[in-house]
């Protein structure tokens, strides 16, 4: 585990991880394929810890050379905004440089640690090469570092920001606490990011569209049916009060006696589902059956196989 006084350097982001980036770049990458002067001696060898304001020399590496990480929290690059930055790229070259790692898998090649969108957008404006800067890291760093730099400049929608945090906490055992520290963020914000992930896969898919805030979100977490909810509310334009009303409206009638509809959830189980739902990042059903001496069912949805595998380890404990 990495010692708290790391982590709250790494919280202080990106300025943190470069100290003083240096003017002159120099090219990486020869015709073997081995990392130029200037780099893994200079700026990978202090990687992993705060410089100070010590300066970080900028490498140059062949585009081709660099890699999108796969843990990478953010999903979405909408094209218009990729269009916009390829063409302020060609016209004034890339400003700051992309932050990459040795890639653990191919030699001589590079795994991207921030800046994927301006990487991306250099391939669109037909760029040969990009300015980096190379350090040595884990894959917890890099997960933390590109959490805290999409969180800091607000690029991540909030299922990403969300499957982020609980990627952290179900990988490397962070708790809330330890989270909120690296990201900058209040306890209760990072809670409430995470219970997101315990809403259906359609509401969630509009929560990345932005058809949905947030705040229309979590009060849908217990609501008896989110996804006619959650349509009603893009349909009707409706605001966060209007959503949390309607909700408390629909709610209400089932907390009544019932009548053939069977049993109706209560607001501690919706509760106990939505902090479920956080610990482990997915979406939690429970259902009390009183016919069975105090028993019932719970069920987790899982939303890939990736997902699948989390969910076994964890319950086998391996």
């Amino acid at each position: 585990m990495t010692t708290k006084p790391e982590r709250r350097s790494l919280g202080r982001g990106l300025s943190a991880l470069l100290g003083e980036v240096g003017e002159t770049a120099v090219p990486i990458g020869n015709a073997t394929g081995s990392p130029g002067p200037g780099t893994e001696g200079s700026a990978g060898g202090a990687a992993g810890r705060v410089l100070g304001r010590r300066a970080v020399p900028v490498a140059t590496a062949p585009i081709e050379r660099l890699h999108s990480n796969p843990d990478q929290p953010r999903r979405d690059f909408p094209e218009p905004e990729l269009a916009e930055l390829a063409e302020s790229i060609r016209q004034r070259g890339i400003i700051q440089p992309v932050i990459v790692r040795p890639h653990p898998e191919r030699e001589g090649h590079y795994q991207i640690v921030a800046g994927e969108r301006r990487w991306r957008a250099a391939q669109r404006a037909r760029l040969h090469e990009v300015p980096v800067v190379v350090r040595e890291l884990d894959d917890r760093a890099v997960l933390e570092l590109a959490i805290i730099e999409n969180v800091q400049r607000t690029d991540l929608n909030p299922v990403e920001e969300a499957a982020g945090y609980a990627q952290l906490i179900q990988r490397f055992s962070y708790t809330q606490e330890e989270l909120a520290q690296i990201v900058g963020k209040s306890r209760p914000h990072v809670a409430n990011a995470l219970r997101l992930l315990g809403l259906p896969e359609q509401v969630l898919r509009l929560l990345r569209a932005g058809r949905l805030t947030a705040g229309h979100a979590r009060a849908l977490i217990n609501a008896p049916d989110p996804v006619a909810l959650a349509e009603q509310a893009v349909a009707r334009g409706l605001t966060v009060r209007q959503v949390e009303e309607l909700a408390r409206r629909v709610a209400a009638p089932k907390r009544r006696p019932r009548g053939n509809g069977g049993p109706q959830k209560d607001a501690d189980t919706r509760q106990l589902e939505g902090d479920l739902a956080a610990a482990i990042g997915m979406g939690v059903s429970i259902q009390h059956h009183p016919d069975d001496a105090g028993g019932g069912e719970l069920r987790i949805r899982y939303r890939s196989l990736d997902d699948l595998d989390r969910l076994c380890r964890m319950l086998t404990g391996s």
